[in-house]
């Protein structure tokens, strides 16, 4: 039946290593997870079972580039597939949903920010469902490295809609994280399959050199193989622009690529690297996350990745074609302190934490909030107070109810009277009213929701899903902004000293994980053991060769790093670049606080006393936080 199917569909003769086991785990009900390399067939090990289950197999995907990839693959294949995603518009998602309700689907592809949407929720619940599928499944852990915070609400939500089984892939989980994926859907462990992640085609090298020297290292190694389809990796956007000028300079063809980008350009830089006609790109890791290029002949790390994980994804490009090919590191730990502070730049204080918690208890029933908002005011940096709202959610303080805009406007594309005529008795009345209560500025109308429930008692989702309409037949322009987050407030703590302690915790846990992930980087690139060998291991693959002979261990030469020299801190000198920053604040400042003003670590608070001004920001950016707050906490006698 399997290989039927196989064949009829999908045009493969026969199943990878793996593949099979993770297949009929999936079509005998149980629960699994397929732990296999990037580009080793995750994907059919949902795509094949969808097709014999009876119900829907609804799909969580992360990223929306992929997402649309396997959509194009399956429509290829003749396979009922559909998304629901932020690109569409209200027909096409209604249509979908019209779709999935009358089991017309087999896949349906989702984010997992969709669930927090109550309305979603309520018609995904009555549309059965044979399997919850979980890519990047990863994201779930706070111990592995892309740690997402509503993947953590899965299993509830699985739960909560009564799906019989889940199964959770992924390329990169250590053997930590697997068993925190495993424990959190309740995975046996003789369901979690891990197929070999050793690349013997994949020469592994780690170049010591100092900072002034990468550059002529780089041009080396780019120039042994000129013609050679290349990915330079590099931290930052303006990294990218420098290094790419530089080396186009001196004759090496090569394009920048970054999320500062338009769309359209990195398409066409994208397109032109898959069809060879740019041989080299360098970028930040916004570039390969979808690139299915197979013959990727070199892949060099200009700065330091930010973990094994990353640097694992980010080689896993090179060499998919089987041929040998070439990943190298330019490695110093002089900036490793940027990746450190890209941590520590994202533990709330626990003054912020509670701040959140006051006006959760402050709230009458419904909590709404603008994250931007309640992100300057609690000096919290918004992807960490969304986990802070996960975390509150699975204390059960709160439950996400649904978003919406705050604010709508629109600009007439059509006269008014014209509009009106298309409606009959009371719709007529109610759009009138929607128009009568629209206040009027140069070319723009804002929507005042009040007035119309005051003066016709018009329902606020019934006014947006007008307007909408009105759009959509092309009546007016609509700009809707201020995305705001409507959650039910569950439980009002009496005393809020252990839930502020015990959330600052899992921030401080999560922060020491980061950090002891930095080191344990550093120590695998300094590694006297085989790297193929060492890094298969740390992938849970203990069937890699002690000795792979295609590492730079291998052939002789263990890595030692060496970094910038740092003059001891001087109390006198950080009091008065401090200074202006703690008059400038209405609040006293934690040793945390100010620790990530010198080190130059942009915060909502920073940016709104225009700290970045000060001639403190900054200064230390060179040196650990961890040294720079141990400082600053006996300048401020804190507890150590």
């Amino acid at each position: 039946m399997i290989l039927h199917t196989l064949k009829t569909h999908f045009g493969f003769d026969s199943l990878r290593l793996g593949q099979e086991e993770v297949i009929n785990h999936a079509l005998n009900g149980q629960s699994a997870a397929a732990i296999f390399p990037t580009g080793s067939g995750k994907s059919l090990c949902y795509q094949l079972p969808a097709l014999h289950l009876p119900h829907l197999t609804l799909v969580i995907s992360p990223l929306l580039a992929l997402m649309k990839d396997q959509l194009e693959f399956l429509h290829s294949k003749g396979i009922a597939a559909a998304s629901i995603d932020s690109t569409q518009d209200r027909q096409t998602t209604q249509q979908v949903m019209q779709q999935a309700r009358n089991g017309q689907l087999k896949i349906l592809m989702i984010s997992v920010e969709r669930l927090k949407n109550e309305r979603f929720r309520q018609f995904i619940s009555q549309v059965p469902i044979s399997m919850l599928v979980v890519d990047e499944a990863h994201c779930i852990s706070e111990w592995g490295h892309n740690f997402r915070p509503d993947y953590l609400k899965l299993p509830h939500y699985r739960e909560q809609l009564n799906i019989p089984q889940v199964l959770l892939l992924t390329a990169t989980a250590t053997p930590q994280v697997i068993a925190d994926m495993g424990s959190k859907f309740g995975i046996e462990q003789s369901n979690i399959t891990v197929t070999g992640f050793y690349r013997p085609n994949l020469h592994l090298n780690v170049l010591p050199c100092r900072e002034d020297e990468k550059f002529a290292r780089l041009q080396q190694q780019i120039e042994t193989a000129p013609q050679a389809p290349t990915i330079v990796y590099v931290t930052l956007q303006k990294t990218a622009e420098e290094i790419a000028e530089r080396l186009t300079q001196q004759g090496i063809v090569a394009t920048a690529y970054h999320a500062g980008l338009g769309h359209e350009r990195r398409e066409a830089i994208q397109q032109q690297f898959m069809l060879g006609q740019s041989t080299c790109i360098v970028a930040t890791i916004a570039f390969g996350m979808g690139i299915d290029k197979s013959d990727i002949r070199q892949v060099i790390h200009y700065d330091m990745p930010k973990s094994i994980e990353n640097y694992s994804q980010e080689i896993g490009r090179a060499g998919r074609d089987g041929q040998p090919s070439n990943c190298t590191i330019l490695a110093n730990t002089d900036n490793l302190n940027v990746l450190e502070n890209f941590v520590y730049g994202d533990t709330p204080d626990k003054s912020a934490i509670a701040h959140v918690i006051d006006d959760i208890t402050a709230a009458n029933g419904q909590w709404e909030i603008m994250v931007s908002r309640l992100s300057n005011d609690t000096n919290i940096r918004q992807l960490p107070l969304k986990t802070l709202l996960v975390y509150l959610e699975l204390n059960q303080i709160i439950e996400a109810q649904y978003t919406y805009f705050a604010s709508y406007r629109f600009k007439l594309l059509k006269p008014i009277n014209e509009i009106v005529a298309h409606f009959q008795g009371e719709r007529q009345t109610f759009v009138n009213a929607i128009f009568a209560c629209s206040i009027a500025a140069k070319t723009w109308y804002s929507i005042d929701f009040d007035a119309l429930w005051m003066t016709y008692q018009a329902d606020r989702q019934r006014v947006i899903a007008a307007v909408d309409y009105f759009h959509e037949q092309g009546w007016i322009d609509l700009e809707s902004k201020l995305v705001t987050d409507v959650y039910k407030v569950l439980q009002k703590p009496q005393d809020k000293t252990p839930l502020v302690e015990h959330l600052y915790q899992l921030f401080a846990q999560k922060e020491q994980g980061e950090i002891h992930r930095i080191k344990e980087m550093i120590a695998f690139f300094e590694s006297s053991q085989c790297l193929s060998h060492r890094l298969a291991t740390y992938f849970a693959d203990h069937n890699a060769p002690e000795h792979c002979q295609h590492c730079s261990v291998c052939a002789g030469h263990v890595a030692h790093l060496s970094g910038r020299t740092l003059t001891p801190l001087n109390p006198d000198q950080l009091q008065h670049w401090i200074s202006p920053f703690q008059q400038a604040s209405a609040e006293p400042l934690t040793s945390a606080a100010l620790s990530r003003f010198l080190c130059g670590i942009a915060t909502p608070l920073t940016t709104k006393l225009k700290a970045s001004k000060m001639e403190g920001f900054g200064q230390l950016e060179h040196y650990p936080f961890a040294t720079v707050r141990q400082q600053l906490k006996a300048l401020l006698n804190e507890p150590q």
